[in-house]
This record gives C-alpha cells, sequence and structure tokens, in this order.
C-alpha cells in the first residue's frame, strides 16, 4: 500500500497566520531551515488509482492540487473513495465541506464523531444539504474491507480532553486506524492525535510497517513557556514527544519498522531542521513528516 502525507502541521498549519512563534518567524524569513506545511491530512491506496483520505484538512483543496493522483482523470469522476475520519476537530473535518460538490461522499466516522459534526460543529448537516453523504459507521476493533485487499480497524484512543461541543459518549471521540493491505499482510497505524500511550494502544501499534504518531508539542508546557496558551499539550489532548513519559520515551521496545511524526503544531522545534530536537529525533531514526512524503508498505 501507498501512504502520501498531503499535510503535515497541526491546526492552523505552519507559519500560524497570527502566530510570531520562532518557527513561524523562521519559515517566513528564512532566518533557520524550515519548511511550510499545511494541515494534517494523509492519502492511502492499495493500487495507486483509488485512494482514500485519512482527514479532511481545511487545506483539502490545495492538497488535491498538490497531488496528481487525487485529481480528476475525466469529467467530475474523481480516485477519491472515501473519507476516514479519526476525531470531530476542525483541523480534520473543515474540508469535508470543501468536498461538497461530489455528487455521494462517502465518510466514515463514530458515532460520537459524527454526533459532534452534526449537533456540534454542524459540518455534516451543513454537508447534507450540498451532497448525498454515505455516513459508515465506525466501531472500533471491526475489520472493515476498503478496496483491492485493504482493510482497516478502528481503534479507540482514550482522551479527557474537553469536548468543545458538550456531551455525548466518551468511547470513540478519537481513534486511530490499522491500515492492512490483505496482499502482504503488512500494516501502517495513523495515530495524529493520542493523550495517553496506553496497553491497548500499544498493542495496535506493536508490529506494525510504518507509524504516522501525534507529534504535536515536543515539551508539555510548550504554549504556556511561549506565552501562547494557558493549557499544557496534555491538557489539548496529546501527548508530548520530549520529557519524562513522552512519546518518544515510550516507543522504546515497540516493534515498528518505521516511526514518523505528523500533526506538528507550529511551535514544535522539531519543525526547525537544525534544532536539536530534530537531531534527537534523527540519531534515534524517527522522522518528521512533511507535505508530499510518500511512504510505500
Amino acid at each position: 500500500m501507498w501512504l502520501q502525507v498531503l499535510g503535515s502541521a497541526a491546526g492552523g498549519g505552519f507559519p500560524q497566520w497570527n502566530c510570531g512563534c520562532p518557527g513561524c518567524r523562521a519559515v517566513r524569513d528564512g532566518s533557520r531551515p524550515a519548511r511550510p506545511r499545511t494541515q494534517s491530512c494523509v492519502a492511502v491506496s492499495a493500487d495507486r488509482q483509488r485512494w482514500f483520505l485519512l482527514n479532511a484538512s481545511p487545506d483539502v483543496r490545495s492538497q488535491v492540487e498538490a497531488f496528481p493522483p487525487l485529481q480528476p482523470r475525466a469529467g467530475r469522476a474523481t480516485p477519491l473513495g472515501a473519507v476516514l475520519l479519526t476525531d470531530g476537530e476542525l483541523d480534520h473535518t473543515l474540508g469535508l465541506l470543501l468536498l461538497r460538490e461530489a455528487e455521494r461522499l462517502e465518510v466514515h466516522a463514530t458515532e460520537a464523531v459524527a454526533a459532534t459534526l452534526r449537533d456540534g460543529s454542524g459540518v455534516l448537516a451543513t454537508l447534507e444539504r450540498y451532497c448525498d453523504v454515505d455516513l459508515r459507521t465506525v466501531v472500533p476493533g471491526v475489520d472493515v474491507p476498503l478496496a483491492d485487499g485493504l482493510t482497516y480497524r478502528a481503534f479507540d484512543v482514550p482522551t479527557t480532553k474537553r469536548a468543545r461541543f458538550g456531551g455525548g459518549p466518551l468511547e470513540g471521540r478519537v481513534v486511530g486506524y490499522r491500515l492492512t493491505d490483505g496482499r502482504s499482510g503488512r500494516a501502517a497505524v495513523h495515530l495524529p492525535g493520542m493523550q495517553r500511550l496506553t496497553p491497548q494502544v500499544r498493542a495496535e501499534i506493536d508490529g506494525c510497517a510504518c507509524l504516522f504518531l501525534d507529534g504535536t508539542c515536543w515539551d508539555d508546557d510548550e504554549l504556556i513557556r511561549l506565552g501562547l496558551a494557558a493549557k499544557t499539550s496534555q491538557e489539548m489532548g496529546h501527548l508530548a514527544i520530549g520529557g519524562p513519559g513522552g512519546s518518544l520515551e515510550q516507543l522504546a521496545g515497540l516493534d515498528v519498522e518505521r516511526t514518523i511524526y505528523i500533526h506538528m503544531n507550529n511551535t514544535n522545534p522539531v519543525l526547525l531542521e537544525d534544532s536539536a530536537q530534530r537531531r534527537t529525533l534523527t540519531d534515534r531514526g524517527l522522522d518528521v513528516a512533511e507535505d508530499g512524503l510518500e511512504v510505500k508498505v
């Protein structure tokens, strides 16, 4: 299977329009090596003919234009098979509204995410006014066929992050996807949002050929120290990479061939290619996703 990184940054992209943090300044003025990034979205395919989106970012139009295999070949017939949502966050779902010209759009989401999109943000309710939405309910732990031998199994990623739009079920608010190529049996895991690396989540990661992992912040208090927010990374629903108990420390011992951090916030120093944090990842054989990266599993 092939995975194409269409966007690799967290909400707001890199640089973020209203931010003057060291990273955003560097990418604007070229004072340090850093590459612009659009908001997190990955495309997956078993044959490079039919593609499935893992989330739909607000930058999805420009991302499709930058990746010819996703563009229509004739008329308005596109290679897009479906959109698989990991959560109901705006940076992962607003792109659905940019796909509203489709006659029919297949969307996979848990009941909790679908409820958020319909009764909370209103994204799904709005989209349904424009096109036929084929909503497929994602049930964690169930294997689901997509196309050409490609299957997925969603798994619950527990979170205590405050639900922005109120109540609803806790289970299924955030999920990861384990994608398997039936011909080779090899798997990739897409996990752009993770608050804790629980034993259940570790079990889903273990043994995969490629892991796209939440890389939002390097330090838990990163935004607080920069004076940009009053919340820690953990309070925003993301496990920091560095520090005691960070994902970098917890990855040790897991059987994963390749780990690629994705969904980096604009404040994360790993986006600066000459930073000590970036060298730490490189020295340990870990990667930082960038727009346009292709991975063959």
